[in-house]
């Protein structure tokens, strides 16, 4: 417990040691641009955002401007994004619906010219996956077995 808040007391002093830090955490949010604006995400929240047309129903949608990476002690913000081999989030779209339905009425003084539309907006419906941030340590190791499983599969 001493060596958890003397950690939570120092700074560290790469962004490895920092993500090891964030990793160690129960509970990880991230601040990411979806649609034209910021939305502060954590794992399995379900975000409406305006239509996405490029995009199907159940197609899995990578987000690449995360701005900020964070838990309850710790915080990590990208100038201006955090790059996506230190941190990757994935969505899956969940529905395709309409908003509630809204008038415009438009007018003219003095002319007798009144016009009243309606319409919905289509907005796209995503729900957020686990964040993962993958250990420097992990990746090399699975270079490093790949590497020898193809030399020893060469001979």
């Amino acid at each position: 417990m001493a060596a958890l808040l003397q950690a939570a007391r120092a700074a560290p002093r790469t962004s490895s040691a920092a993500l090891d830090l964030i990793r160690a955490q129960p509970n990880q949010y991230i601040i990411a641009t979806l649609g034209g604006r910021k939305h502060i995400l954590a794992p399995r929240d379900l975000l409406t955002i305006p239509r996405m047309p490029d995009v199907k129903v159940g197609d899995v949608v990578l987000l690449d401007h995360i701005h900020e990476l964070g838990s309850r002690d710790f915080t990590i913000r990208g100038k201006p994004t955090i790059p996506t081999t230190k941190v990757q989030v994935q969505a899956t779209v969940v529905e395709h619906t309409k908003g509630k339905m809204e008038s415009i009425f438009k007018k003219k003084r003095r002319k007798g010219y009144r016009k009243t539309i309606t319409h919905k907006q289509p907005y796209t419906r995503l729900r957020i996956g686990d964040i993962e941030i993958p250990s420097p340590f992990a990746s090399t190791g699975s270079q490093v077995a790949a590497s020898a499983t193809s030399a020893s599969a060469a001979p």
